[in-house]
């Protein structure tokens, strides 16, 4: 079964890559001669997608590639560029690079550049450090990076902690000048639908933007796609803290996917060396079970194995040269090609198999999906304490105490002490601040008895409570979890809830189709008011007959559906699907932009890395 959109056509976003590759030339042009490039980690793999290796960058001067991981001095030419996120900490750290050289005598010409843009915070970092001067300053204006044919990412993992813990609007211009970009290559979009905060703000920008007369207005006249939905990541914080089951979240909770490239082991290779491979809809075997369902992949990989053995054994029933010429010039490469790929999925299958049947996979699956119905509450908390005693993974017993308060709107308050003091008498007491940073995201939140409650004045309580609640009217209002899970077909889904194995559909996904079935939030008035945030539509172009939208006209039809804060390889799957079967029925197809690609772990890791900082 292929990959669910591979027959529709989309806007070729293979010119956001080319158009990052011009950008990135022009850049290290602006210091000529021989330098060496020091790259933030963060921006390693993002640079190595556009570059597709090392050759374009010493075509353009770069002697040596450094990573930037602490203050240390780094030894080689007298030239240095800086490709830098705009982060205090690093800026710290070039500064203590370049005033270790100066005392020295090493002199050398410094460039840092900032991607996507420079801020003041970290220019004026600089002049504190009296580096200032010894230093060129530059801005490496890169919007989305195309991770596939449908999905294209601002590869900024950081936006979500930003926002919505400390509310810093700073990526907020990044994520408008995406939405700008796609607007100038493909037209303008004439149909703009919102739900939250953020959603609204960057919709603000980017008109802000378009206000600007050096930018100009968009072309709707030409528009690629009719259609944009801009959601904000808290409008769904169940379904990142959820298992995923379809093949490629699996690799990306397992292995970790990183800008499209994910390292294979030992124990997959079954060698002693690792693998970096790119996973796109170019390798075929891949695109083949990218959105399949475990229980799928690997009957699917076996079929496909005895294809390419029958491939091979042809070449035993040629009767003349010419055929074997044929089959080497035009067969051989492909097999060899699926043959590789095919061995590599199946050792990775094999591996997540293996690692599901050691641990206690199937009782954690159990209980997010009981936890996600509603049902056994005392059982769940027995689990989670159980494993609390057993001091499991503590990015799994989090992401299920998440859990637990998202669907029950927040954890009774003798419950939420009781697990609170176990947890951290496990792991430690350092994760008070854990405790009180998913608290202000409205992820874990103890239940205000009525007492407590007044002498908040309901306010702060009321906030944090109303981040997290509702779920079960939600879940009753959308149909996000099927009346009879065991019904849906997870080898031919037909719902989007398989991405979940039946028991839950990805609110975010839902909130699309509904939306584009009612066309528009009118008659979704009792759901939207359910959800954080305003919800809107801002109809950008009109008929000059009609007056009314021309959303229905041919390629208006695609939709682009853009995460703020992040999105799952589950949603993006989800859509797939939706657009494979609701596609059929009214013409459209699916385009998924975000600010990064998440999982059920990396969410709380990286929440956790940001109060925690090296």
């Amino acid at each position: 079964m292929a990959a669910f959109q591979d027959d529709i056509p989309l806007p070729d976003v293979t010119h956001l890559q080319l158009d990052a590759r011009e950008e990135l030339i022009t850049t290290l042009k602006s210091l000529s001669g021989i330098k060496d490039l020091v790259l933030d980690v963060d921006l390693m793999k993002p640079i190595d997608r556009i570059t597709a290796g090392a050759t374009l960058l010493k075509e353009h001067g770069v002697d040596k590639i450094y990573k930037l991981d602490g203050p240390k001095a780094l030894q080689g030419t007298n030239q240095v560029m800086f490709l830098i996120r705009p982060r205090v900490l690093l800026v710290q750290h070039i500064a203590a690079q370049i005033q270790q050289a100066k005392k020295v005598g090493h002199k050398r010409n410094y460039m840092i550049v900032f991607v996507p843009r420079k801020l003041y915070s970290c220019e004026r970092i600089l002049e504190q450090e009296g580096v200032y001067g010894d230093v060129r300053i530059a801005e490496l204006n890169l919007d989305f990076i195309r991770l596939d044919n449908d999905v294209i990412s601002l590869e900024l993992p950081q936006f979500f902690n930003n926002f919505y813990l400390d509310s810093d609007e700073t990526w907020c211009h990044s994520a408008a000048r995406g939405l700008v970009t796609l607007q100038q290559l493909f037209g303008g979009i004439p149909n703009v639908y919102g739900q939250g905060k953020c959603a609204k703000i960057v919709s603000d920008i980017a008109d802000m933007i378009f206000d600007d007369p050096s930018v100009g207005a968009p072309n709707y006249l030409q528009s690629q796609i009719g259609h944009v939905f801009l959601i904000d990541r808290d409008v769904d914080l169940v379904t990142p803290q959820c298992s995923q089951v379809a093949y490629e979240g699996l690799l990306d909770d397992t292995f970790g996917i990183n800008s499209s490239y994910v390292e294979f082991g030992p124990e997959v290779t079954g060698t002693d060396a690792t693998m970096k491979l790119i996973l796109t809809s170019s390798d075929e075997v891949f695109n083949d079970i990218r959105d399949q369902h475990l229980t799928s992949v690997f009957s699917f990989l076996s079929g496909k194995a005895k294809d390419l053995q029958s491939g091979y054994d042809k070449r035993h029933n040629m009767t003349s040269v010419s055929q074997m010429k044929d089959f080497v010039a035009n067969d051989l490469k492909g097999l060899k090609q699926a043959h590789k790929s095919l061995t590599v999925h199946i050792g990775a299958c094999e591996y997540i198999m293996k690692s599901k049947a050691k641990g206690e996979f199937e009782e954690q699956m159990r209980t997010e999906h009981s936890l996600l119905e509603g049902s056994d509450t005392r059982e769940n908390i027995q689990y989670i304490e159980e494993l609390i005693n057993k001091q499991c993974d503590k990015f799994v017993v989090l992401r299920l105490l998440c859990l637990l308060s998202l669907t029950q709107n927040g954890i009774a308050s003798q419950t939420y002490r009781s697990l609170k003091t176990q947890f951290l008498h496990s792991y430690g007491f350092e994760h008070l601040l854990t405790f009180s940073t998913l608290q202000r995201l409205g992820m874990l939140v103890e239940q205000e008895t009525g007492q407590s409650a007044a002498k908040l004045g309901g306010g702060i309580a009321a906030t944090l409570a109303g981040k997290s609640s509702n779920h079960k009217l939600r879940c009753k209002k959308l149909n996000l979890i099927p009346k009879t899970p065991d019904d849906i077909n997870l080898k031919r889904p037909n719902d989007m809830s398989y991405v979940f194995s039946g028991a839950y559909t990805p609110l975010c996904c839902r909130l699309v189709e509904q939306v584009l079935q009612k066309e528009g939030f009118t008659g979704l008035e009792d759901v939207t008011k359910l959800l954080p945030g305003p919800s809107f539509y801002k109809p950008k172009a009109k008929s000059a007959k009609s007056g009314v939208s021309s959303s229905k006209a041919g390629s208006s039809q695609v939709v682009l559906v853009y995460f703020l804060g992040g999105c799952t390889f589950s949603e993006i799957s989800a859509l797939r699907l939706l657009g494979q079967t609701f596609g059929k029925q009214k013409g459209y197809k699916f385009l998924i932009a975000t600010t990064s690609i998440i999982n059920c772990n990396s969410m709380i890791k990286n929440v956790i890395d940001f109060d925690c900082p090296e």
